[in-house]
């Protein structure tokens, strides 16, 4: 196995025959999403796309897959909101855009963007037990990463709004139910199961499978580019206003209340 990024990195990328391993990397912050993972997820994207496989996982090392934005982190310059924003989006554009399948292999909990990240691959395999949930609305944010398009494609426009305007945490098996993964395996099993579908898909003839990703996706394409434009300006406007400020402490209690992260 070759591995690209270093291992201390904010992702690790790790190539191994066919398949590639995108691990994001701040287990002490539950992969928490900041300036740093994201420009190194955007690296890893990149050098797959540039190389040679014919499949991705993405998954999170340490308790959980991404427990969403880091609300701890310093807040930057507002100058600066717009470029973080938009490269924000870039992960689900570049993730959509890659020519191979991309399966997203969550655990424990998938919360904000940690969701839009496993919702813009194409599989999702959850561990029993996982639990997603799209707080944004309550600690006065506003979603990102295409969720506004594709969540009422995979649940329904009203059970989306139920989950982005509630932002209750559903468990895997609600989440199998309502079409948001694809399948729920037991914890151990989990790296397993996403490894096994990607070296299927990678032994499958590559142009047809980029095809197949290809054409699914056509058809929402253009709806989808001006969903991520219009989430920029919301999260603009909601950036701009006192709404979200101390959201550390709301989000710890809407986390008491649906019991996790």
């Amino acid at each position: 196995m070759s591995t690209q990024h270093a291992e201390g990195g904010a992702v690790v990328l790790a190539v191994d025959a066919d398949v590639a391993v995108i691990s994001l990397n701040r287990p002490q912050r539950l992969n928490a999403v900041n300036d740093q993972l994201v420009e190194a997820l955007l690296d890893a994207l990149s050098e797959v796309e540039a190389g040679e496989c014919g499949a991705a996982v993405l998954a999170g090392r340490g308790r959980a897959f991404c427990a969403g934005h880091d609300l701890k982190e310093p807040r930057g310059e507002d100058a600066g909101l717009l470029r973080r924003l938009e490269h924000l989006q870039d992960v689900t554009r570049r993730i959509r855009n890659l020519p191979i399948p991309v399966i997203a292999a969550v655990h424990e909990h998938a919360v904000g963007a940690g969701a839009e990240f496993a919702l813009g691959c194409d599989l999702v395999v959850a561990a029993e037990g996982t639990r997603f949930r799209f707080p944004e609305v309550g600690i006065g944010l506003s979603v990102t990463g295409g969720l506004t398009k594709l969540l009422p494609l995979l649940v329904g426009p009203i059970k989306a709004k139920e989950l982005l305007l509630l932002g209750e945490a559903i468990d895997a098996q609600e989440a199998l139910r309502l079409g948001l993964v694809n399948r729920v395996v037991p914890p151990a099993q989990l790296m397993g199961a996403a490894l096994e579908w990607a070296q299927r898909l990678a032994s499958q003839p590559r142009r047809p499978t980029a095809l197949a990703k290809a054409a699914l996706d056509n058809g929402i394409d253009a709806a989808f580019e001006a969903s991520l434009e219009l989430e920029v300006s919301h999260a603009v406007i909601t950036d701009a206003v006192a709404e979200h400020r101390g959201g550390e402490e709301v989000l710890a209690a809407s986390r008491a209340r649906n019991g996790g992260a």
